[in-house]
């Protein structure tokens, strides 16, 4: 094993729930909504504008979206607030660094393995993330997001975009996401080995799991 490829969300940061996150917002802008409305309103954005139109639309998604999501909320008259949520995400989204992530990281480094980051964000969006965070990006040799290639998770492309930075093969390396479809199948498509990340103990599956990040330590 030459390097480890993680993802970002829910992997090396955790973050608040999107829901609430999206009440937090308008309520600082004075609206209110309950839950089941605001799930609902994100079911139907989410439907309407899936993800997979991101490595498109780049930064203009996450507005378009919003739009959407407003437009279902029935709150009408406030053009700028889908910018405004896109804007102060961020903010609001209690963003930090998984308490497991440093001595691994630093651990793998003393290991001598090449390490990298592939997101399924955009780069506006993980320039913000680090700065809310302070993640340490020495540890990391390459840094793939959706803006970089126009590629997205589960498509191959981007994991051998990002190994090939590396000038490392696909079955020299270890990806660990969070999600089945995405990170774990898609790393495995890749010719990657694959290991998710389930710290609850709540996905229920025939992969290989782990529940700390440490546990790598010892599978490598």
């Amino acid at each position: 094993m030459k390097a480890v490829l993680f993802d970002l969300g829910d992997t090396l940061v955790k973050t608040a729930d999107m829901i609430e996150c999206f009440q937090r917002i308008l309520k600082a802008h004075g609206i209110h909504r309950t839950r089941e409305e605001l799930t609902s309103a994100h079911v139907e954005a989410g439907n309407l504008l899936g993800f997979e139109f991101m490595k498109t639309m780049l930064d203009d998604y996450w507005v378009k979206r919003n739009t959407i999501f407003l437009e279902h909320l029935r709150i009408f008259g406030r053009e700028d607030l889908a910018k405004i949520i896109a804007e102060q995400w961020w903010d609001y989204s209690d963003v930090a660094v998984c308490s497991d992530v440093a001595e691994t990281l630093d651990q793998l480094r003393q290991r001598g393995l090449k390490m990298g980051i592939i997101t399924n964000g955009l780069q506006s969006d993980f320039e913000k993330i680090i700065a809310k965070t302070k993640l340490n990006l020495n540890f990391f040799d390459v840094i793939v997001t959706v803006t970089t290639n126009g590629q997205m998770k589960p498509e191959q492309e981007i994991f051998h975009y990002a190994l090939n930075m590396l000038n490392v093969a696909p079955n020299e390396a270890l990806f660990v996401g969070d999600t089945i479809e995405y990170d774990y199948e898609g790393a495995r498509k890749a010719g990657l080995k694959a290991l998710l990340i389930d710290r609850e103990g709540k996905i229920v599956a025939d992969v290989e799991k782990i529940r700390d990040l440490r546990e790598i330590l010892a599978l490598i």
